[in-house]
């Protein structure tokens, strides 16, 4: 067998410090180098510069730096990471694929190529018209010029079998840590307790069902607080403006919090879990908050309802998200059941030891591949 050597593209870097993608290549990275692995993980760097290369606990980094911010400065590291990898001995790890068409740089050298192809991109409210183009464009190319594809759910899965066999296709879900206990000292700057808030946890976009839920909570006074995070700026955002106008005085807005013992605590003790995606596979924050034991409340949907499973409830529109809030705030019988739901599904499909696993499984696979 060759040596086993994976390169990983499509994030900004490790450790992390921007998303769910970033937290699993530093998790599966290191998971790698203690099995033997040699991982080498491409870094977005802002400014000028060559390429440079460092070591973080064991992994290889590749810093490639680029002057552009934003969507421009990523799509142009994706660019210079694809032709830098295709390069180097070892297969690839593509995680997304917003910018697929890059990749075929490792196609014509031969490379092997694994993409893990996240959610539908392409079909979220707040793309423009040319950026689902540029999405769906790239979702197909993904399909064609990698050698395997991983869904993170079994819908994706289905949806990605419209456009390969299905044995080009695996499912591995998204993993978390399980969290048996946070520091309700961590809530005294909210000013909340534990079991007296609800939360939401996610980007204030309309297909996350932010409006619905807050307009939902705000029907009527409920002795309870709703803590919603994320970055709102009203000022400049007509839907975070119409959020913030529809909520009660028990509906908080604390922003966006990246402090891991805050957010724990959060999930950890609040008396509902909130989560109203609807486009999506399986969301990160929606496996940390069932690894944390909360009681979930989701939208309806097939993407939430399998990440769940039987224990959750959910809702379909603001009617009957009033309506869970109305007969679930006071029910302790149903929360016990709710959290115990939460931490079942969770040890059942969502540890990260299992998923690591069946990820190395796979990329040992390809190491063996002709």
């Amino acid at each position: 067998m060759a040596a086993k050597q994976l390169l990983i593209l499509g994030i900004r870097g490790i450790p992390a410090a921007h998303g769910g993608f970033e937290t699993f290549a530093e998790r599966l990275s290191l998971y790698l180098v203690q099995h033997g692995w040699q991982v080498t993980v491409y870094c977005q760097e802002q400014g000028k510069g060559p390429v440079t290369e460092s070591e973080w606990c064991g992994i290889k980094r590749v810093h490639i730096p680029v002057s552009r911010q934003g969507a421009v400065g990523t799509i142009l590291f994706d660019w210079q990471a694809a032709r830098h990898a295709a390069g180097q001995p070892g297969i690839c790890l593509t995680l997304g694929y917003n910018t697929a068409l890059f990749n075929l740089w490792q196609r014509l050298s031969g490379q092997i190529n694994l993409f893990n192809m996240d959610g539908l991109e392409w079909q979220r409210d707040k793309w423009s018209g040319p950026a689902r183009a540029w999405l769906w464009l790239n979702e197909r190319a993904g399909c064609l010029l990698g050698q395997h594809l991983i869904a993170d759910h079994p819908r994706i899965k289905d949806h990605l079998a419209t456009r390969v066999s299905e044995h080009k296709i695996a499912m591995i879900p998204y993993g978390a840590d399980e969290l048996a206990q946070a520091n309700p000292l961590a809530l005294q700057p909210l000013d909340l307790e534990p079991e007296a808030f609800s939360v939401i946890i996610a980007r204030p976009e309309p297909e996350n069902s932010i409006l619905e839920m807050v307009r939902a909570f705000s029907a009527r006074e409920r002795q309870h607080k709703l803590v919603v995070l994320g970055r709102f700026e009203p000022d400049l955002n007509s839907f975070h403006r119409r959020v913030m106008a529809a909520a009660s005085s028990e509906v908080l807005f604390p922003g966006a919090i990246y402090e891991a013992s805050v957010v724990q605590a959060l999930r950890f003790h609040c008396r509902f879990y909130l989560h109203g995606h609807r486009v999506g596979g399986t969301n990160p924050s929606l496996v940390e908050a069932m690894g944390a034991g909360s009681p979930v409340i989701a939208h309806d949907n097939p993407f939430n309802r399998w990440v769940v499973g039987e224990g959750a409830a959910s809702f379909t529109d603001e009617a009957s998200c009033r309506a869970l809030f109305d007969s679930l705030l006071e029910d302790e019988q149903a929360r016990v059941r709710m959290k115990t739901a939460s931490r079942q599904r969770f040890q059942k499909h969502f540890t990260w030891p299992k998923v690591l696993a069946e990820y190395e499984a796979l990329l040992t696979h390809w190491l063996a591949a002709p």
